[in-house]
């Protein structure tokens, strides 16, 4: 079984897989991804899978906020309502969020937008792929790793650090993957927090194998379009 973690970054998106044969890609266009979608039997993915039409906040991201305690629920974003999914600017997207929700549509949210409305175009036409990728929250997969507490944000030196040696003492090669992709990509193609991200995701997936996937919730809800709005977990 064959399987991965993806996280989105600014050249596309950061693939890794700690299979029998560890690697890493960068997947910078839509063709891509969907070929790695299609090639793997499991991907944890840091992207909103499942939209509410007229709630502003899914149930699993508000689960999420208070499992991370206040000083982490800022990591988690509400994602587009789906009326406003193919808006066409923020302005608009903002206005149709607004009219649904009476709240409005983070900038940081919007950023991200075009990612899931991707995804969410994949996962629609693809009902095959459903089964197997899934939503998961890196923060989320440190915090178990680190038997249920977060040390540092990830933006800090030594929160990175930490973040990576959680990974690295399980999958050694992960140190040379982080120095090996730092060296090949640019900053503003890959971050570094983008590395520990698809590691963590990775990982998560690959012992998901062997132990049970769980969910927040337990009972996760389907939106309209019969997607399950959940984060992923083991």
């Amino acid at each position: 079984m064959k399987t991965a973690g993806i996280d989105g970054c600014k050249a596309g998106w950061l693939l890794t897989t700690f299979d029998e044969k560890p690697s890493y890609h960068v997947l910078r266009t839509n063709d891509e991804l969907k070929e790695a979608l299609i090639g793997y039997d499991v991907i944890f993915i840091d992207m909103p899978i499942g939209l509410e039409d007229e709630t502003y906040t899914r149930e699993c991201d508000k689960q999420l906020r208070t499992k991370l305690g206040p000083d982490y629920s800022s990591s988690v974003f509400s994602p587009p309502i789906r009326p406003a999914l193919h808006a066409p600017s923020y302005v608009e997207a903002n206005m149709q969020s607004y009219e649904y929700t009476e709240k409005k549509l983070t900038v940081q949210s919007w950023n991200i937008t075009p990612k899931i409305r991707v995804l969410d175009d994949f996962l629609t036409d693809h009902e095959e792929l459903r089964d197997k990728v899934f939503e998961s929250h890196p923060e989320l997969l440190f915090m178990n790793l680190n038997g249920g507490m977060i040390y540092q944000k990830k933006n800090t030196k030594k929160g990175l650090r930490h973040r990576l040696d959680l990974i690295s003492n399980i999958e050694p090669i992960a140190a040379d993957f982080f120095r090996e992709i730092k060296e090949e990509f640019r900053r503003n193609e890959v971050e570094e927090d983008d590395i520990v991200d698809s590691m963590a995701l990775a990982l998560a997936a690959k012992t998901s194998k062997e132990k049970k996937i769980k969910t927040l919730p337990e009972k996760p809800p389907l939106d309209t379009k019969g997607l399950k709005m959940a984060i992923h977990y083991v």
